[in-house]
């Protein structure tokens, strides 16, 4: 299995067919069946790396996979009763918009709706993410990101389609700050990276100083794969439980079909394919945390093809092409 891994990876980069590639990492009941580590340009964020050598420590932006993360930490904050449960008011926790809070149809937003990226707000997104007409590009130049988020202007009541939002992400981030008296990398750090064992991590923050929930975190690909681990098991890392088993199945409880055919749980995504199902968390430029669970598997593909309309077709071709098949 190891080798027809490798050769797979090795026939489509030979070919040309997995442009952009920089890492793969696939591991199976704990056991590492593949990495192969590339090179070529990369970025941290907006700033350019120049050409890099990836290797096993080497960090690399995961872009929205961070989302992904950002619920991992709020449902281990939830267990420890650090933050509100889902069917909360939203604005309740954010008291420093009364005005906000008493417009009827803002007053009906919960938890869940950041959760589920269900606000029923104008939110746009499909836009180069180097553009001021990108909303998350807006929220990060505004002179407050979480007003920003809360009084964009109602488009349909909350709760009604799922429509993407890293302000929804935003939002959960700077509860679970609140909540735990610290920021989201220090929470990040003692809650989930350091029980772990990821030693490495950098997450980038905007000009106000606030780590980006929703896209800010850098990670190896090896660190990034046991994530995908620890959702496989349930939350239990070593013998010892890091994340409630219960969050994990709510996290993962399909809520609201996705634009484009999977569905969404909270801030991850949940779908089928080749008959198995398939959680995943999923950033700009190919970054993908596959998670599989009747094959025990987890499987990280990192690239560097940010803002690319057909970015999309490096991780599924390394997916359906080489890492399926190799199970069977």
């Amino acid at each position: 299995m190891t080798a027809q891994l490798s050769d797979g990876l090795d026939e489509l980069v030979r070919a040309g067919q997995v442009s952009g590639l920089h890492a793969v990492v696939a591991v199976r009941g704990g056991q590492t069946l593949a990495e192969y580590y590339g090179a070529g340009e990369d970025f941290a964020w907006g700033d350019s790396l120049g050409v890099v050598e990836f290797g096993p420590t080497t960090l690399h932006d995961i872009r929205s996979v961070t989302k992904s993360v950002t619920g991992l930490l709020y449902g281990i904050a939830l267990g420890e009763g650090l933050v509100p449960r889902p069917a909360d008011s939203l604005l309740r926790w954010f008291p420093q918009f009364p005005d906000l809070a008493v417009d009827p149809q803002r007053a009906r937003l919960t938890v869940e709706h950041a959760l589920t990226m269900s606000l029923g707000v104008e939110w746009v997104e499909d836009v180069p993410y180097d553009s001021p007409a990108n909303a998350e590009i807006a929220m990060e130049m505004a002179p407050d990101r979480y007003r920003y988020i809360l009084e964009r202007p109602i488009l349909e009541p909350p709760g009604a389609r799922w429509a993407y939002c890293g302000g929804a992400t935003a939002l959960l981030g700077q509860l679970i700050a609140d909540g735990t008296g610290g920021s989201l990398p220090q929470y990040g750090q003692s809650a989930l990276f350091a029980p772990l064992g990821i030693g490495s991590f950098e997450w980038m923050t905007g000009a106000d100083g606030v780590a980006s929930a929703a896209s800010g975190l850098r990670l190896a690909p090896r660190d990034l794969a046991r994530i995908g681990e620890l959702v496989l098991a349930e939350g239990a890392w070593d013998g010892h439980r890091i994340v409630p088993a219960d969050w994990i199945a709510a996290m993962l409880q399909p809520r609201l079909q996705t634009s484009w055919g999977a569905q969404y749980g909270y801030q991850w995504y949940i779908e089928s394919i080749e008959g198995h199902r398939l959680v995943s968390g999923r950033g700009n430029g190919g970054q993908r945390l596959f998670v599989l669970p009747d094959l025990d598997l987890t499987a990280v593909v990192i690239a560097g093809n940010y803002d690319d309309p057909e970015q999309w077709r490096t991780p599924q071709t390394v997916l359906e092409r080489v890492i399926l098949p190799a199970m069977s």
